[in-house]
């Protein structure tokens, strides 16, 4: 999934809970429910992957020219996202084999 996919679902789902909250009469509660949800998201996608995520970008180095690319950007701090989208860089080119 790209980057602006999962904004605009997030963009949309902020609207959704924000005529609830309008319905629901309770649109401070929910404001800072979205905003408490958006801060976690961006928390989790941004936040460092584990020693263990290392080992499979290593093993995944070296065998597609586009998924070396990606690995070469993220270093050497990779985030959740950048995880992602290196797995998937893989992916692709593994099933296309």
């Amino acid at each position: 999934m790209s980057l602006a996919l999962l904004l605009s679902i997030g963009i949309i789902i902020t609207i959704i809970f924000h005529f609830i909250g309008v319905y629901a009469g309770a649109k401070k509660i929910v404001w800072i429910a979205i905003i408490l949800i958006w801060a976690a998201v961006i928390s989790v996608a941004t936040s460092e992957v584990k020693p263990k995520a290392y080992d499979d970008i290593k093993q995944m180095q070296g065998q597609y020219k586009d998924t070396d690319k990606l690995i070469k950007e993220s270093m050497p701090h990779i985030s959740v996202y950048e995880m992602i989208l290196i797995k998937n860089s893989y992916l692709k080119h593994e099933s296309t084999k």
